[in-house]
């Protein structure tokens, strides 16, 4: 025969209290991974049947239907694919707001007037104002004073892009050129 066990009744009642409150975590956490996979699936996915689908996945297969939802679900959310757009585009109107020289293709500056690579003339300097003018303007835009290459002949075209600056000016020693500024403003 086989000796009969008594369990005295506070064992059983601490088990069924541990076995209630594991029982309730377990749910709670089944619930909770229900919500996060709905809100996570949501922030990546406008489909709404991917989003039902992962959540599914989840409701049905517990944790493992988690697992599963890991391995399919988009590496990024719509919010950081968005940022990403926005941060290509911003680069790309950055790469191509900036001005090249027509000579040697170098980045230049929009205030430039000449490449300090090639020499090559990219602008042009109003004789009355002293503003930067496009080689192709015919009139400055700040005072109204018609450009050199407007008055110049038609069969001539001084200043077109690419053209290389020549500079007529003869070459004064800095010492001399000092002089002869400070005695002009004398």
């Amino acid at each position: 025969m086989i000796p009969e066990i008594q369990i005295p009744s506070i064992v059983i009642t601490i088990l069924q209290v541990i076995l209630a409150f594991g029982g309730a975590f377990f749910l709670a956490l089944w619930l909770s991974l229900i919500t996060w996979t709905f809100r996570d699936a949501r922030l990546r996915s406008r489909d709404i049947f991917a989003v039902i689908l992962a959540t599914l996945m989840v409701v049905v297969f517990g944790p493992l239907g988690l697992v599963l939802y890991f391995l399919l679900r988009p590496p990024m959310t719509l919010a950081e694919l968005y940022e990403r757009s926005l941060e290509e585009e911003a680069l790309l109107q950055d790469l191509e707001e900036r001005p090249r020289c027509p000579g040697c293709s170098r980045q230049v500056q929009d205030v430039w007037i000449v490449c300090p690579d090639c020499h090559t003339k990219l602008k042009k300097i109003c004789t009355t104002c002293q503003h930067n003018l496009h080689l192709t303007w015919n009139i400055c835009p700040f005072c109204g004073t018609p450009t050199a290459a407007s008055v110049a002949s038609s069969n001539q075209h001084p200043g077109q892009p690419g053209q290389r600056m020549v500079d007529t000016r003869p070459i004064v020693p800095t010492s001399m050129a000092i002089e002869h500024s400070s005695s002009a403003v004398s």
